[in-house]
């Protein structure tokens, strides 16, 4: 029996910059999804040029995770924007605790 291996990689690193399309396709997400989650501020464009948004590939993540909270919890839309908002900002504040010295997670 012969095995496939499948290898998918993506590198959105350097000089990159996605175009609305391109984030939506690479995120497998429409690009009016795309947008409303531009509109609202859960993803930012790094450069806007002549109107059109271009993101950057952190771009890429934050609207994955929009849509796996949207389907692992069956949230609405505005539901899984809060989270993703409580999500940021339990993140800011891990960061802060760690840069004051104070451990935040439970050492067994």
């Amino acid at each position: 029996m012969k095995t496939a291996i499948v290898v998918h990689c993506e590198w959105l690193g350097g000089e990159r910059w996605l175009t609305l399309d391109e984030l939506a396709q690479a995120a497998g997400a429409s690009p009016s999804f795309v947008r409303a989650l531009w509109q609202e501020g859960l993803i930012e464009a790094g450069q806007v040029e002549a109107g059109a948004p271009r993101f950057e590939g952190v771009a890429l993540e934050r609207v994955r995770r929009m849509r796996r909270l949207m389907r692992d919890f069956e949230a609405s839309f505005t539901a899984a924007a809060m989270m993703m908002e409580l999500i940021d900002e339990i993140e800011r504040l891990r960061r802060l605790l760690e840069r004051a010295g104070i451990p935040w997670r439970d050492e067994p």
